[in-house]
């Protein structure tokens, strides 16, 4: 039998996944070299990562479909885990956002499929917590579908200080978006690497500053970018966006799921277009069903944040680059964004603005939540 080649080996090894992942770990780069001599397949797997089981997990899956080849009479697996170092004065085995050391708290907006309005969720609660007085940037990381600059009103390309981008500043907050350096129209058709380099680069060659928060507005779905984040900083949690009927509610269960399994905090779940109201006659009618996102919370013993309800100003806001909280600060809409950015901040700072300490002993929003969910 002819020997079995590297890119033989690096074959079978597609079939192992990342746990939480439908991608394989030959695509997400894990595999850094493999070869065979002599009956043995010889196999070097590399993580950065503050989970080493994840590495252990993958290393005996890898095992076990090398073994099955033919030809395979013995499998050696080198396996190598970087840890994040450690930020100064943090407690021993924290990790370091390394490529945002002057960010306190970063929060993922997902959601398990487009459509939802993700994004829109993301603009508004940077907008929010701006507003609250928080030090706030908004970064961009759908590589595929950049949405801020048109949201937030801001085109590029962006200046310069060093080797280093300067974010635009819109309503407060700071914004870095792949499109500002993109043409017009232009597509991208990168594969996994490509995006998680780039993902990078908008994080560590952007002149951030000091931030109390840095909203990351995810592409849907579950895939490289997710990845990339989870490895690469220490998110301090997750908010997961959903509209009420089933078909979004089952992706954004998978959303949930995802970041549990990287060991992100859930921070709670949005339900986006959850009613609309007749400016004209009052009346509200539920277009996508409503309180789904409710059910689905509860059950999986995470916060409702709140519901958001459809209304014509929100999308005109997004489409003229003027977020319905800054446009329209008085509407219901604007008052749900600013409530659910409140409840953010009581959860991670244990206050609604940096001038407004919660008394003491009295409940967040987070708590009274968790007590009726009995989590």
């Amino acid at each position: 039998m002819d020997a079995i080649t590297g890119e033989q080996l690096l074959e079978a090894l597609k079939q192992v996944r990342y746990p939480g992942y439908t991608r394989d770990i030959v695509s997400f780069g894990i595999v850094r070299g493999a070869k065979f001599h002599e009956g043995i397949a010889s196999v070097r797997l590399e993580l950065t990562t503050d989970k080493p089981e994840i590495l252990d997990a993958i290393k005996a899956e890898a095992e076990k479909v090398l073994a099955a080849m033919p030809g395979v009479n013995r499998v050696f697996i080198e396996t190598k885990v970087n840890p994040p170092a450690a930020r100064p004065g943090a407690p021993p085995g924290a990790a370091e956002k390394t490529l945002l050391p002057g960010v306190k708290h970063i929060i993922a907006v997902a959601s398990g499929k487009g459509g939802v309005g993700k994004s829109t969720v993301a603009v508004n609660l940077a907008v929010s917590l701006a507003g609250l007085g928080w030090r706030t940037g908004l970064l961009d990381a759908d590589i595929y579908g950049p949405s801020v600059p048109l949201m937030m009103g801001a085109d590029g390309p962006p200046e310069q200080q060093g080797q280093k981008a300067v974010p635009f500043v819109r309503h407060g907050v700071k914004i870095m978006s792949i499109g500002f350096f993109l043409e017009k129209d232009a597509a991208l058709v990168w594969r996994g690497p490509m995006v998680m380099k780039a993902l990078t680069q908008l994080m560590g060659d952007v002149v951030w500053g000091d931030l109390d928060y840095l909203i990351v507005d995810l592409p849907p779905g579950t895939g490289d970018a997710q990845l990339t984040l989870s490895q690469a900083i220490k998110l301090d949690g997750a908010v997961i966006v959903t509209t009420p009927q089933d078909v979004s509610l089952i992706d954004a269960v998978k959303g949930v799921t995802m970041f549990r399994k990287v060991d992100v905090p859930i921070l709670g779940i949005v339900e986006n277009m959850s009613f609309f109201t007749c400016a004209k006659c009052g009346e509200r009618a539920e277009i996508f069903s409503h309180g789904g996102a409710g059910r689905e919370a509860e059950r999986l013993g995470v916060p409702l944040l709140g519901e958001v309800p459809i209304d014509p100003l929100i999308r005109a806001g997004g489409d003229a680059g003027m977020p319905i909280v800054a446009g329209e600060p008085g509407s219901p809409q604007s008052a749900e964004f600013r409530r659910i950015a409140a409840a953010l901040a009581r959860e991670l700072d244990g206050a609604e603005s940096p001038a407004a300490p919660s008394p003491t002993g009295s409940p967040s929003a987070f708590d009274r939540i968790r007590k009726v969910f009995g989590a």
